[in-house]
């Protein structure tokens, strides 16, 4: 049985549970969750499992479709697209703000974090590199310093999560190393202070890892396709 943290609501708890469930693939993209049996599964009441849907459909993990229940949202190439656009205006956006305003201590959390990476990377941790991954965006982020901003990026972390974990599920070496890359350069823009290169290498980062989701997406629908 699952156990939950007090800290928590349940109803975050609930939807924290099922959000992972999603990113990871242990519910399908287009498939229809039923209350009744997430309910049982989780040992929860259908209210919570309610509201945690309503929290997930906030955040473009589900779809409610009146009269025929509640859907994962399709993970196709019109939503992805969409998605690293958007993240990669705020990204720019943040960005030149950070590289404006950073002090020792982001410095050394991004440093902590790329080093975290390398060691994930190292051992072929997959999963906790993309946590990783997550966190040093997160941080990255620190400075946006703007309500709907700020806002906007929480409901977009859950797809951007998921779609990392497409991206890097098959990836290569090459593909994890690309990342890392990135990461390096874009600390040293941060340090130099140079809004302009940080820039140039937040919408690389995006867009590479934008073709890599549709990449992955067009693999899978291939060796499903009828033969």
């Amino acid at each position: 049985m699952t156990s939950f943290k007090p800290r928590e609501t349940l109803t975050e708890q609930v939807a924290r549970h099922i959000e992972n469930l999603i990113a990871f693939e242990q519910l399908a993209s287009g498939e229809r969750i039923y209350e009744g049996a997430m309910a049982k599964q989780l040992d929860v009441s259908h209210g919570s499992i309610r509201e945690a849907l309503l929290l997930l459909e906030k955040r473009h993990l589900v779809r409610n479709l009146p009269r025929r229940g509640t859907f994962v949202t399709e993970l196709d190439g019109f939503f992805v697209k969409s998605l690293y656009e958007v993240l990669e205006l705020y990204l720019c956006h943040t960005g030149r703000k950070l590289a404006q305003q950073w002090q020792t201590a982001d410095m050394d959390q991004l440093e902590s974090l790329y080093q975290q990476m390398q060691a994930c990377y190292q051992k072929s941790d997959l999963l906790a590199f993309l946590e990783l991954g997550i966190e040093y965006t997160q941080a990255s982020l620190a400075y946006a310093d703007n309500y709907f901003i700020v806002s906007a990026i929480e409901d977009l972390w859950p797809s951007a999560k998921r779609c990392a974990f497409v991206a890097f599920k098959h990836a290569s070496h090459q593909v994890l190393e690309n990342n890392l890359s990135h990461m390096r350069d874009s600390i040293e823009a941060i340090r130099a202070r140079d809004e302009d290169r940080l820039v140039l290498i937040l919408k690389g980062y995006a867009q590479q890892q934008c073709q890599q989701v549709l990449a992955s997406l067009d693999r899978s629908a291939s060796s499903h396709a009828p033969r």
